[in-house]
């Protein structure tokens, strides 16, 4: 597959060395580069399935994944980021984990894909320091724009694929104006309401095991996507957790900001709207 770099010649070289350095079957594999004057393009293997965006939120006459086969993708996905942290000689943190960035190959293996926003740190950096946010609203770090939550670390990968796997439990967005069910308009507080009062959260035609591995996922989510950084679990925990028997997993605290409780905004971090890939349909932070 041959993509055009989407930003700066810049970008276009982090990608290259990035994922130059890479080998893992989650992670999507460099080909090869091109550099002509100002047009530059990436070669990867061809991904035959696309990105798994059309899947989790598919039009009439797309496959529909079965629930196992979504649960198997974002192990998959979860397998990768953890290897981006810890597998390489360097810390590669991707900053744009996202349902278009996960492309899938004819068996449906998922990789993680576009590093144009990626940074390299030594493994014992613990703490990032960034000139500006990064990554697509509605799948970004709290800690991006609030500096009284928490640094910005590889926790910020961990959120983002917290938000990624609540829309593959759900096959839906995150957020979404047209559901008939006002309550359910921004899906991840809906979620944990659900799950802390021991409510079933209704799936169709599901099996009893197939329930079970959705409501993983869930709970898995919901500790992902946690406030504070220090509250959420390394990808190797989360790897862990999706691996592991879903009657064992604690469900976490309440994770969602309301407008009152929102700190002071520190505009230092995100006044370069061309790192910041604007969505409309997740432009949301009330309740995240």
């Amino acid at each position: 597959m041959m993509g055009k770099s989407k930003a700066t010649g810049q970008d276009f070289i982090n990608e290259v060395a990035t994922i130059g350095r890479i080998h893992h079957v989650n992670v999507v594999k460099l080909i090869g580069f091109c550099s002509n004057g100002p047009k530059c393009a990436l070669i990867y293997d061809f991904m035959p399935n696309g990105s798994l965006e059309k899947y989790i939120f598919p039009r009439e006459g797309l496959i529909h994944l079965s629930y196992k086969k979504n649960f198997e993708i974002s192990l998959g996905v979860a397998r990768g980021i953890e290897y981006l942290h810890r597998g390489c000689d360097m810390q590669i943190l991707h900053f744009d984990i996202k349902p278009h960035n996960i492309l899938l190959d004819e068996d449906f293996t998922p990789k993680v894909s576009d590093f144009g926003l990626a940074k390299l740190y030594t493994s014992d950096h613990s703490i990032v320091t960034l000139t500006a946010a990064r990554g697509t609203i509605g799948y970004m770090a709290l800690e991006l724009f609030y500096k009284n939550i928490g640094g910005v670390s590889y926790k910020a990968d961990v959120y983002s694929f917290g938000m990624l796997l609540m829309e593959m439990a759900g096959k839906r967005k995150n957020f979404n104006s047209f559901t008939d069910n006002s309550n359910k308009v921004y899906f991840p507080p809906w979620v944990y309401g659900q799950l802390s009062e021991q409510r079933e959260i209704d799936i169709d035609n599901a099996t009893m095991e197939e329930k079970n591995m959705v409501k993983k996922m869930f709970i898995v989510a919901v500790w992902c996507i946690q406030i504070k950084p220090s509250d959420q679990p390394s990808m190797t925990k989360v790897v862990e957790m999706l691996e592991g028997g879903g009657e064992l997993l604690q469900m976490p605290p309440k994770p969602f900001l309301y407008p009152h409780e929102i700190p002071d905004r520190d505009h230092g971090m995100a006044n370069n709207p061309s790192e910041i890939s604007l969505a409309s349909e997740d432009l949301i932070f009330e309740g995240r």
